[in-house]
């Protein structure tokens, strides 16, 4: 096969695509095992983009078992986590402490609480991008771990990066698999059969019992003394978890301290009593291969790290430990929904990879009836499922009536249940989940899968739990959406239906409102005809986010319509206005730009109240920020006078009045941003003007995160009238 100097092994054309599939995942785990290495984790990962460019999907991890990762399965690109913040801005994140992880993305702490600095980074080559590199290295309490070293992480993904781009260049793209790898334990050092013998001897004469554990938690060696203390025999125990295997350490404690050794790399001290009243201490050394584990009689009273242990009768398998962090997760990223839709989609991508189901469906309950609002998966719409049985079939109505969950292993315990129940291809199993909120059914969760599966006691619970989330969800995700809808139309009544059509000049509008509930926005914009050659551009801002902003909004953009529409020059009509605000007494300041376009004259008197200036582009295609001198915000003096500044017009010009929403944001110089605006309105085809505006929203939507309204008003002018 042959090689690069620079990433390694290629698969050869002549390979079978079987072969070649091996090949190219052999080289990915080859690379991301060189990049554990030459970056010092001491565990790593690799999340690839699907072909939608939409989510991110674990594809193999190095160090620590995939299933540790098992919230992270898939990422929406668009999600709060460092995996997609990596991708999005491009950039690596370093979180170097768990108090720093939990306090900027809360989701992913939650998720994997234990002791450790990562850093995630983007796979590039150009513009492209293929996925994420995410590496773990131990963090200890008393000094910050330096920067993992930018360089050798940025290496890393540059051959990650091209070996993915030649892949794809060959036409042999590298797509996440059906579900993640984890690389092999790296090989042991070949024991001699004495030197395994006098270790032996030696674990066998140290007090107290020795044995280790591989990186998922199976006995791999036992000391008799280990086997004693722990209640078993070494050929039972060997091969399996002890908490499968050993009924008083069921208590999931026991496998999150094993875990926070193997993701942290940092030893792990606990104590737990064996019924009925014996204690044993546990000390845990972790490393790349696995965990070698001392156990020693101890007094309780000697240490506060004791484990509470399983007393009673062991009834069923233990809840997997990982199932109940998802509960946690899921908790937490429902916190992060807005609407309805948000809420569907984060439920779908946390509940079909943990499940593995096939198919999610959503219903809300209104009126006594089921509405489907959203589905993912697998064939989302079978009709038999969504289209009227769902509404009507007594396995979801009698869920949703009596509040408790129904459960289907099989189609023939569908059946048995419901003898009229209709086959429905490519599905084998269900679960009908009631959606309860403050004691009502606000709606019904069906989880679909392609296969009979048996749902054990514990996963029932975990479901179920997990409905009780989701229903609190929708419940709040509803009405969202109400206060939403209510402050967008009440926002939209109060600026103008359209835009006059006016001789000699091509016009657009956008408004973008950033609104969250009942927030309501108080940007405003209006074109008013004066005379025959001559109308009235006005665009501001009012202060704040609620009714009132909008109320005064209205007010205010109907007071300087009143004046324009007389015939006030700029300066008059903000001056006036100015003063009606003063009297008002709102408390609230109100920033404004005012154009008057005389066409007759081929000109513009524009004049401010501390808005931000307009940007002119002329005929040639270039650009310029008009400084237009700015006065005081209306309402607070009612003595102030505003300047005006006139600028002459030829057909061709492009004048764009924007509100701050458009150019500000967090950390950017304003001046600066304003600059790009321009740059970007000189870049872009003036031509048709409604085609303009959307590409400057677009384009500011695309740079930055927006956190305030955006209004814009383009004017072109087509003739000198």
């Amino acid at each position: 096969m042959p090689t690069r100097p620079d990433d390694g092994a290629q698969p050869c054309a002549s390979a079978t695509p079987d072969a070649a599939g091996s090949a190219r995942r052999a080289e990915l785990d080859r690379l991301l095992d060189l990049a554990v290495r030459n970056t010092g984790a001491h565990a790593g990962a690799v999340f690839l983009l699907e072909p939608n460019r939409q989510t991110l999907r674990l594809e193999v991890t190095a160090g620590i078992p995939a299933q540790y990762l098992a919230p992270w399965l898939g990422v929406g690109l668009a999600s709060l986590d460092p995996i997609a913040v990596a991708v999005r801005e491009r950039r690596l994140v370093w979180l170097s402490r768990p108090q720093e992880l939990a306090r900027r993305y809360p989701r992913t702490a939650i998720a994997l609480p234990y002791n450790f600095s990562v850093a995630s980074s983007p796979i590039l080559t150009g513009t492209t991008t293929w996925g994420t590199l995410l590496l773990f290295w131990p963090c200890c309490d008393t000094a910050e771990l330096a920067s993992p070293g930018p360089e050798r992480v940025g290496a890393a993904c540059r051959r990650l990066g091209r070996f993915l781009q030649d892949a794809a260049d060959a036409g042999r793209p590298v797509t996440p698999g059906s579900r993640p790898r984890t690389l092999p334990q790296p090989p042991a050092r070949k024991w001699e059969p004495a030197e395994t013998l006098a270790a032996a001897h030696f674990a066998e004469r140290l007090p107290g019992g020795s044995c280790t554990l591989d990186l998922e938690g199976r006995f791999t060696y036992l000391s008799a003394t280990a086997a004693n203390l722990l209640g078993g025999s070494i050929p039972d125990l060997l091969g399996r978890r002890p908490w499968q295997v050993l009924p008083w350490s069921t208590d999931p404690a026991f496998e999150d301290r094993y875990r926070a050794a193997v993701v942290s790399r940092q030893p792990e001290f606990f104590t737990a009593m064996v019924p009925p009243d014996r204690w044993l201490a546990f000390e845990l050394y972790p490393d790349a291969s696995g965990v070698s584990a001392r156990i020693s009689p101890t007094d309780p009273g000697r240490t506060s790290r004791a484990v509470p242990a399983e007393t009673g009768t062991r009834r069923g398998e233990p809840i997997p430990l990982g199932e109940l962090y998802q509960v946690l997760h899921l908790a937490a990223t429902l916190s992060e929904a807005a609407g309805v839709g948000d809420m569907v989609d984060l439920v779908a991508d946390e509940m079909l990879p943990t499940f593995r189901a096939r198919t999610l469906a959503l219903f809300s309950a209104e009126g006594g009836t089921l509405h489907l609002i959203g589905c993912r998966g697998y064939n989302p719409y079978p009709k038999e499922l969504f289209a009227g049985a769902a509404l009507t079939s007594p396995a979801a109505v009698g869920t949703l009536d009596g509040g408790v969950p129904n459960f289907f292993a099989t189609f023939e315990e569908v059946v048995r249940a419901y003898p009229l129940a209709p086959r429905q291809d490519g599905l084998h199993a269900w679960a009908y989940l009631p959606l309860i909120a403050s004691g009502r059914p606000v709606g019904l969760c069906v989880l679909a899968f392609d296969r009979p599966h048996p749902f054990s006691d514990n996963q029932r619970t975990i479901l179920t739990a997990l409905a009780g989330l989701i229903a609190q969800a929708l419940d709040r995700a509803r009405l969202y959406d109400m206060a939403q809808e209510l402050a967008q139309t009440l926002q939209a009544a109060m600026l103008p239906d359209s835009l006059p059509d006016l001789p000699g000049l091509d016009v657009a509008a956008r408004y973008l409102p950033s609104v969250r509930g009942m927030d309501i926005g108080g940007d405003f914009y209006d074109l008013v005809p004066v005379d025959a050659t001559t109308a009235a551009a006005v665009i501001g801002d009012v202060q704040g986010h609620n009714v009132s902003a909008a109320a005064l909004m209205g007010r205010t953009r109907l007071a300087i319509r009143s004046h324009a529409a007389t015939g006030a020059t700029p300066a008059q009509a903000l001056a006036q206005a100015n003063r009606q605000l003063v009297d008002l007494d709102p408390d609230r300041f109100v920033s404004c730009l005012y154009a008057q376009l005389d066409l007759a004259h081929r000109r513009a008197i524009l004049a401010s109240a501390g808005h931000p200036p307009p940007v002119l582009r002329h005929p040639d295609g270039h650009t310029e920020v008009l400084r237009v001198p700015p006065g005081l915000l209306l309402g607070i003096d009612p003595e102030a006078d505003y300047p005006s500044t006139e600028i002459p017009l030829t057909p061709g010009t492009v004048l764009a009045l924007y509100t701050d929403g458009l150019v500000e944001t967090p950390g950017t110089d304003l001046d600066d941003a304003m600059a790009g605006l321009a740059a970007q309105l000189a870049q872009t085809p003036p031509d048709p003007i409604d085609q303009l505006a959307m590409d400057l929203i677009d384009h500011a939507l695309q740079t930055a995160p927006r956190t305030d309204d955006i209004a814009l008003l383009l004017i072109r002018f087509v003739t000198a009238g």
